[in-house]
């Protein structure tokens, strides 16, 4: 079935106000003309670390995924419903409260947020119901209750940020979409996005400072931009400068590549020995060995600070830089010399990019 779209209806650029992620929404915009001449957009699995915008691409390709002639929003995009899979419990659940009523009969998108939450008799209930095949459609059925899924009316999104606990067969039914982290110039331009409307006036290589410490995160620069144009109203000023940026990071305990308290004290105590098991860094920062694996170790290591072995782990030269560094940002004291000399000594854009234009 092909998607007729009304005359009056310009079809604009699908993703005008989402930065970077380019190669993501070259393939999304190639499904969505191939949804436009066929009626069929393919279950699609996005899937990205917390704040890299999978929600955000996803309801902007619900967006541009247009009713039929047959539905009485023709002309307007399909109806989109978000269901948050941790809220879904067991199969009977989702049928009284979500197939029935919302996808049944209906011109619909839906969105499974965090599909790794779904139980797992409700992913094995999709699978039947998302099952490709050359009818493009299929039925779901509960009890005496029989829905017809016919992929010219639903479209199906997944996302998650834990692809490894989606059911395996659930993600062969997908396309799977992978989001990037965002690069410095891209989270600073969502920064100046998010500040157009208030006209805020940045120095020169202020941007560059701020994107450092974001961890490449494309909700941690919205939440930035609110925090600066917070800062400048309470001074009643339009200009943001380096002076500016490090009276916010003073007060806002923002720390060199966006590192939180506790992961600097996991480098610290990494750094009085030389290979520590994560067991004793769980004893020492009072959290579990999963806590200590799933939410810090992770960037550590990707930041190049830390190495993690069997041996245990230790921290890189970069990872002792990095220890000077921030012991020097904390005590406000570092001088031109000191920077010059770690910024000679430290390996890897990562961690010379926390000094910007400065240096």
């Amino acid at each position: 079935m092909k998607i007729k779209i009304p005359e009056k209806v310009e079809k604009k650029e699908m993703f005008p106000d989402i930065v970077g992620q380019t190669v993501a929404k070259r393939k999304l915009t190639f499904l969505m003309r191939g949804y436009d001449a066929t009626g069929i957009m393919p279950h699609l699995m996005f899937i990205a670390p917390k704040g890299c915008g999978k929600t955000l691409l996803a309801k902007a390709v619900g967006r541009n995924l247009m009713a039929s002639e047959e539905d009485t929003r023709y002309g307007k995009p399909k109806r989109f419903m978000e269901i948050n899979c941790s809220t879904i419990k067991n199969v009977k659940q989702f049928f009284n409260q979500i197939a029935i009523p919302h996808i049944n009969r209906k011109e619909v998108t839906v969105l499974f947020d965090e599909c790794s939450e779904l139980p797992k008799t409700v992913s094995m209930l999709l699978l039947t119901a998302l099952n490709p095949n050359k009818e493009n459609r299929n039925e779901m059925t509960y009890e005496d209750f029989v829905i017809d899924i016919d992929f010219t009316k639903q479209s199906f999104i997944f996302a998650t940020t834990e692809a490894q606990d989606v059911f395996h067969a659930l993600m062969d039914r997908c396309d799977r979409v992978d989001l990037e982290d965002y690069t410095y110039d891209e989270l600073a331009e969502i920064i100046s996005l998010n500040l157009k409307d208030h006209e805020i006036n940045f120095a020169k290589g202020v941007l560059p400072e701020m994107s450092s410490v974001l961890r490449g995160n494309a909700r941690a620069a919205q939440k930035l931009a609110q925090k600066i144009q917070t800062y400048l109203a309470s001074e009643g000023r339009k200009d943001f400068t380096l002076e500016d940026w490090e009276d916010l990071k003073y007060h806002l305990g923002i720390l060199p590549l966006g590192l939180n308290r506790m992961e600097l004290k996991i480098l610290r105590h990494v750094a009085k020995r030389k290979e520590c098991s994560l067991t004793n860094i769980a004893a020492a920062t009072g959290l579990t060995t999963e806590c200590v694996r799933r939410d810090f170790e992770m960037y550590l290591a990707k930041m190049g600070l830390m190495t993690i072995s069997t041996a245990g782990r230790s921290l890189t030269p970069a990872g002792l830089k990095y220890m000077d560094v921030a012991k020097i940002e904390e005590k406000k004291q570092m001088t031109d010399e000191q920077r010059a000399a770690i910024h000679e000594d430290v390996k890897g854009e990562h961690i010379k990019k926390i000094f910007g234009k400065r240096m």
